[in-house]
């Protein structure tokens, strides 16, 4: 009897030191908000960051940009 409680000791000390730890909770990340701007030639909204400034309007791309101030 105390043979089997002896190997029941011991499988259950190694069960809870091989066992794999529980999840963390962790919050999901979020990323910062962004200005979304539109494009002043053919009107697509992107972030600001991504976009090509010109005077006082923004566009998609330097090609837009240069489009744009062609016809001005």
């Amino acid at each position: 009897m105390a043979k089997l409680l002896l190997l029941l000791l011991v499988g259950g000390a190694l069960y809870w030191w091989w066992r794999k730890p529980a999840p963390r909770q962790t919050k999901p990340r979020v990323k910062p908000t962004e200005n979304m701007v539109r494009c002043a030639h053919c009107g697509v909204h992107l972030p600001q960051s991504e976009a090509v400034s010109g005077t006082g309007v923004w566009f998609c791309s330097a090609l837009h940009h240069d489009e744009f101030s062609a016809r001005q």
